[in-house]
């Protein structure tokens, strides 16, 4: 990752200072933002979201002390994360399905912080309290980005407002608006899809789930179908069965994710030969199901560089939900803020960072391609862990 010398922590002057928008208030684009601004660069972050609170931020991810603790070194939240972080959602175990028999378990030790837990709306929390106030343009959904790559580009947004921008950011995720700019690929489908359950004051309402999952992350697999429960803060857990269907699966029987006894009815079918002890998992979540088809982008995923527009994170290497997806897209934010600081320009800025964070996306990806489908093979859960939906 680029230092930054001491010249590129001054305050650009409001005469010079660039434009710089960032697309999506997820962890990379609030990680870029925060890094921006430790370096005195005024940068603005735009999010569909109405509020911080609009919707929820889904389960538990894991940040490996190799890159997300990196970028959040870099933004100077580190020690801030490892207060909130818990290290013993590191436990991972591997069920065999039909008898519930433990096949393989993972015990973290008492110093073990490769890579700690955190809900994702705990860490938002962290990197959006850490921006000066304002940073963060709620409600502005993207439609597209308008002007030459040259520049000077302007955004659209679905409101009808616009905006001006030097450098426009894409940390929007999957279905990337900024993409569009620079690339004309699309996520395709895997072939599997994440149908998430959640369980909520588990110690109470679901204590034999909360004994089967531990702290941490439990896997069973058969080959055609497969489990991964994940243990969160505040007394949840969260489910995915993950299965080999059409991405249509739902509307092919007629059904919607809000029919949540009919697809259940459809999912106690499936898993009909599993062990009670897993099948609770069906028959015990607290609310609908949601659907999640994975997909990913082609590999590699490259295109034309231009000095007003980059991407990172899902919206540059969409790839299958493996553990990688926030700690590439936070060391990528991280990498490019501080590429930012360092130039002489938003060109060689933009150079720089495309010049490391694509080798190492296309790395990840050439070795994930095809691992959304291995999730269904027993063993692979001790390994390839960490489904965040």
């Amino acid at each position: 990752m680029p230092t930054p010398t001491a010249a590129s922590t001054a305050a650009p002057t409001p005469a010079t200072a660039p434009r710089i928008a960032v697309i999506g208030a997820g962890p990379g684009g609030l990680t870029c933002a925060r890094v921006l601004q430790r370096h005195g660069i005024p940068v603005t972050v735009y999010d569909r979201d109405a509020g911080p609170e609009a919707r929820d931020q889904g389960g538990t991810l894991d940040l490996h002390a190799d890159n997300g603790q990196l970028a959040l070194r870099a933004a100077g939240l580190l020690d801030a994360f490892l207060a909130k972080a818990r290290p013993e959602g590191q436990e991972m175990r591997a069920y065999e399905p039909r008898s519930a028999a433990l096949t393989g378990r993972h015990v973290p030790e008492p110093d073990e912080m490769f890579k700690p837990e955190i809900d994702r709306g705990v860490l938002r929390d962290l990197l959006l309290g850490s921006l000066a106030p304002g940073t963060v343009r709620w409600g502005h959904a993207l439609a597209e980005v308008g002007g030459q790559p040259t520049g000077p580009r302007t955004l659209r947004f679905a409101d009808g407002t616009t905006a001006g921008a030097d450098l426009v950011i894409g940390a929007d995720g999957a279905w990337s608006k900024v993409r569009r700019a620079l690339s004309g690929a699309l996520p395709a489908y895997t072939g599997v899809t994440f149908l998430e359950a959640w369980f909520d004051d588990v110690e109470t309402r679901h204590p034999e789930l909360a004994a089967l999952v531990g702290q941490g992350g439990a896997h069973a697999a058969d080959g055609e179908r497969a489990m991964f429960a994940q243990r969160c803060g505040g007394d949840h857990i969260r489910v995915y069965l993950i299965r080999r269907v059409r991405a249509d699966w739902l509307a092919a029987h007629g059904l919607t994710a809000a029919d949540t006894e009919a697809v259940r009815a459809l999912l106690l079918e499936e898993y009909a030969d599993w062990s009670p002890a897993l099948r609770r998992v069906l028959t015990e979540n607290d609310g609908p199901y949601a659907d999640r088809p994975i997909n990913a982008l082609p590999v590699p995923h490259t295109w034309t560089t231009q000095p007003t527009a980059t991407l990172l994170g899902d919206a540059a290497h969409l790839m299958p939900p493996l553990g990688v997806g926030v700690n590439l897209a936070m060391l990528d934010a991280a990498e490019l803020a501080l590429s930012i600081a360092e130039s002489a320009t938003l060109a060689e800025a933009v150079t720089a960072y495309e010049s490391l964070m694509r080798p190492r996306s296309e790395e990840y990806a050439a070795q994930l391609a095809g691992a959304a489908t291995g999730l269904l093979e027993a063993g692979e859960g001790l390994d390839a862990h960490q489904h965040h939906g």
